[in-house]
């Protein structure tokens, strides 16, 4: 057979490389709203699509040692898998993660396990063509060295390119269903191109590319668990309400509800942690009319209520602007009741010059917790913008039978304010149960132990007793910016 240009094989083997490393980055925002986005998450795709692309390239090389146009039938033929699997990479994930994740005894394994039936088959596919491409550039005209230099360097820009793209373009600009569309359009025409160079049958490769293209866009049209997906999140807003004439809408970000609010009852909370918060920002204020700073906004549940008060001096840092257009558009928040600041909570919070007499820490989802604001360089940021008698206030997640993530945030608060205080609802949790608790940091102590809050229903709350505290706080880890394993530490087992 003629030999290929090595311009042409380095054009494929960047397309396909970029392609790949495109379905890396997309794979963690598909996997968010199913297990949330964390350091595990990410572990499990980086660890899951390089072992993907090692066997690719091993059955890669083994293709190699064929003749060249058997070889690169044989690639075509696994680039047409890579689009299919591609394509039904959002299938997979919607059938599969109720059985895997229900069966999982831990969510690490859970998040491994639907990371590998989603995202293996596409990093194998996509693994093999490098090696059968590098031998054809080493079968041609060129010196060996350079074609091998050419190659290498092709692959490595590729990825590159496909990242940045990925992170910076597809996915904000197009979401994930649609940029899975494109990388299974790329592999198509790779797959095409590799088919007719190893003079495959015109109707075979004909028919297989149709197929491939059909049952691609019956993947590719799953319907979205996002309402809204942004650079950030998936956003998606759930309508609760018994009666349609009585709105309740939840928002979910990624896969945790992050607050329900009402129409008609802007003062009530429907969480927990929301409640508490609500309860205690007023119990602990100094003045009737404080200033309040939020970390993170949510569905402005709080806002809104501290809004409806009367409260006018209310900041929120929300990272994500779709997010405050979601609740200002769906949940009934006014935007010109507080001043919103689209950053990053500490770079706002650093950037403040003034001080406020609540701050609101909203950061723990489960296992996704942002470790940079849960540190004591954090929290000692924090008692800077704080008036004399203000308070620090954050929800906590955690297991009851475990309680380490909850005492290292107690232990390095500790570190930084005079008193701190542990707050859930006023019963026993079950053994094993999750828990949402809340902490109160400050000058001094509550006024009170208990309250009682609609929550809808009227919930008694109340401070757990400080030997308890202290013991948890014993058990605990001071978290700083250069080791914070709170990921790790929320419902660890003794």
């Amino acid at each position: 057979m003629p030999l290929i240009p090595l311009w042409l094989l380095v054009a494929v083997q960047a397309a396909v490389s970029a392609a790949s490393l495109v379905v890396e980055i997309v794979a963690g925002r598909m996997l968010a709203p199913y297990v949330g986005m964390s350091l595990y998450t990410w572990t499990a795709v980086i660890a899951v699509v390089l072992a993907g692309f090692s066997a690719g390239h091993w059955w890669g090389g083994v293709l190699a040692e064929r003749t060249l146009p058997r070889a690169l039938r044989a690639t075509g033929w696994a680039l047409v898998g890579a689009a299919l699997t591609t394509a039904l990479a959002a299938q997979a994930l919607r059938f599969s993660a109720g059985p895997l994740l229900g069966l999982a005894p831990d969510p690490v394994w859970g998040i491994t396990g639907l990371t590998l039936a989603a995202f293996f088959l596409p990093s194998f596919f996509a693994g093999v063509p490098a090696p059968v491409l590098t031998a054809a550039a080493l079968a041609g005209a060129t010196p060996q060295g350079r074609a091998l230099g050419a190659m290498f360097a092709a692959g490595a820009m590729g990825a590159i390119f496909g990242t940045l793209l990925a992170g910076f373009v597809f996915i904000s600009w197009l979401g994930s269903a649609a940029t899975l569309a494109v990388v299974t359009g790329v592999y198509i025409a790779a797959a095409g191109l590799c088919l007719w160079q190893g003079r495959a049958g015109r109707w075979a490769s004909t028919a297989s590319l149709t197929l491939c293209a059909v049952l691609g866009a019956q993947g590719l049209a799953a319907p979205s668990p996002c309402t809204v997906e942004s650079r950030y999140f998936c956003i998606a807003v759930r309508d609760v309400a018994s009666d349609p004439g009585k709105p309740v809408r939840a928002m979910v970000i990624d896969h945790l509800v992050h607050g329900i609010s009402a129409r008609d009852l802007p003062e009530v909370m429907f969480t927990d942690h929301a409640a508490m918060l609500d309860a205690l920002a007023r119990l602990r204020a100094p003045d009737p009319a404080f200033s309040s700073f939020f970390i993170g906004g949510g569905n402005y549940a709080l806002p809104r209520a501290f809004a409806a008060r009367g409260l006018t001096d209310i900041t929120v840092a929300e990272i994500d602007p779709a997010v405050t257009a979601t609740a200002a558009g769906s949940f009934w928040f006014d935007p010109g009741t507080a001043r919103v600041l689209h950053a990053d909570a500490r770079v706002a919070l650093r950037a403040e010059t003034r001080r406020f007499d609540v701050i609101v820490g909203d950061a723990f989802t489960d296992t996704a917790v942002p470790q940079h604001l849960v540190t004591r360089e954090f929290f000692e940021l924090v008692a800077t913008r704080l008036t004399p008698e203000g308070s620090y206030l954050m929800n906590v997640i955690d297991y009851a039978d475990s309680l380490r993530a909850v005492g290292s945030l107690v232990a390095t608060l500790r570190t930084v304010f005079p008193s701190v205080e542990v707050w859930s609802e006023a019963r026993a949790p079950q053994p094993g149960e999750r828990v949402v608790m809340v902490i109160a940091a400050g000058a001094a102590e509550t006024e009170v132990s208990r309250f009682a809050v609609p929550s809808p229903d009227r919930t008694e709350f109340a401070a757990l007793g400080p030997a308890f505290v202290d013991q948890m706080a014993a058990r605990g880890l001071v978290l700083s910016d250069d080791y914070a394993p709170i990921d790790r530490l929320v419902g660890a087992r003794d």
